[in-house]
């Protein structure tokens, strides 16, 4: 019998569960371990609240996790209630799926003021993620400014711009719901340190901006390069640049006819943050030329108006005590997914945050087969016994699968009319709902 922990009950530890069942089938116990009371991550709290469509793999999970071999094990924090040691010592492979739930930090003067926010908390804010639901950005200003151009960016754009009518179908909490009706914004500025050619953007999220009610997206046709130069790109790429060209051409009677301007500013490098009274009121940014695929600063500055700013410039990895971490990739410390002996990871703990939900699958996948070839037939250790010995002498409060569907049905109860569900946005409300 092998005995697999897996930390991270989100895409890339699912689909890591999935391939060890395929591998294994009935001679594999595994236990799949989250701090909150509720499972699928990136797929609960990250995904955007009206792509429902995307949420929806996560019911490819649940065929996973319902049964005898895997177990999902909520409520456990690694490293605070468990240390990563103690779980190598009860199972023949530890495997870290945690991904990365920090924001890289906007290191510029003022980034530290109030009403300046990172993606991973403004999206956990909407989503109703227990750790930034207490969050309550002021959303009172007219002008909002997001730093990065990648699809983040553009949910982050999308939420802030829709009308409550256009929410109808999502999952957002009430608590953003209701800050979003009675926002002011009249423009949101997307800033990007280099051009068009080199968004992160895909056509789908991009494409979904022109079909906002009362915002109008808007790009300046000096910005884009010259039309034959969209020949060299990837398919995927040149359908986002197109649309671009597309904002480019709305005619100025269209956009006079929103309310809120969606306005990209690229070559625009953010240098510092105006702040009166502790909150921001402007971003200082640099112009900038790309040479070589770089952004460099030509010295001409300028000042973009901002209430809010909310930063999209990527994540990091939470350090866990005891498991060697790459401070500069924001990472786990690894060789193909092998950390320690006993310890792997895999998704965005093991590459970074970059890919799909998609790219996981095979992550997953390629990380089982080399635990197959490290730990054979397994080292006779106690697994999930033992894991349930050590909760019970600590009084830890373990939430299980079936739990977590007496959650779910509560959240579904507790629906407003229109949404699938009204999420819990505390533990302890988590909890309570399981009716023991």
């Amino acid at each position: 019998m092998r005995h697999i922990a897996i930390v991270g009950s989100g895409p890339a530890g699912y689909y890591t569960a999935e391939a060890a069942v395929k591998k294994w089938g009935d001679e594999a116990r595994i236990d799949v371990f989250d701090m909150l009371p509720v499972p699928f991550g990136l797929i609960r709290t990250g995904v955007a609240p009206d792509h429902q469509s995307i949420k929806g793999v996560s019911r490819r999970y649940e065929k996973t996790a319902i049964g005898d071999t895997v177990r999902f094990v909520g409520n456990i924090a690694i490293g605070r209630d468990v240390s990563i040691e103690e779980l190598q010592s009860l199972y023949d492979a530890v495997i870290l799926a945690t991904g990365a739930p920090k924001d890289r930090l906007l290191r510029i003067e003022g980034s530290d003021a109030e009403n300046v926010i990172g993606s991973a908390a403004f999206v956990g804010w909407y989503n109703g993620h227990p750790e930034f639901s207490n969050l309550n950005p002021d959303l009172s200003g007219r002008h909002a400014v997001v730093v990065g151009m990648g699809n983040v960016a553009l949910d982050v754009a999308r939420i802030l711009s829709k009308t409550e009518d256009e929410f109808a179908g999502s999952d957002i909490v009430t608590h953003a719901l209701d800050a979003l009706r009675n926002s002011r914004l009249e423009s949101v500025t997307i800033l990007g340190r280099r051009g068009p050619h080199q968004i992160m953007m895909t056509p789908k999220e991009l494409g979904e901006l022109l079909q906002l009610e009362r915002a109008s997206p808007q790009v300046e046709s000096a910005d884009l390069p010259p039309l034959d130069d969209d020949a060299v790109l990837e398919p995927g790429m040149r359908k986002s640049v197109t649309l671009l060209r597309e904002f480019a051409a709305i005619p100025p009677n269209i956009h006079g006819e929103k309310p809120i301007a969606i306005e990209f500013d690229f070559f625009a490098s953010p240098k510092a943050i105006d702040v009166t009274d502790g909150r921001a009121t402007g971003v200082v940014v640099e112009r900038t030329v790309v040479e070589a695929g770089r952004a460099i600063g030509t010295g001409e500055s300028y000042r973009v108006p901002a209430d809010i700013v909310i930063t999209c410039i990527g994540y990091e990895t939470s350090p866990i005590e005891g498991v060697p971490f790459d401070e500069r990739a924001g990472r786990f410390a690894n060789d193909q997914g092998r950390i320690l002996p006993g310890l792997y990871c895999v998704g965005w703990a093991k590459r970074g945050p970059s890919g799909t939900i998609g790219t996981n699958r095979p992550d997953g996948y390629s990380v089982i087969d080399i635990v197959v070839e490290d730990i054979g037939s397994g080292h006779r250790r106690r697994g999930r016994e033992g894991f349930d010995d050590l909760a019970a002498e600590r009084r830890l409060d373990i939430v299980t699968f079936r739990d977590w569907q007496k959650i779910e049905e509560a959240e579904i109860a507790a629906a407003r009319d229109g949404s699938p569900r009204e999420k819990f946005v505390d533990i302890e409300s988590m909890i309570a709902a399981r009716g023991l």
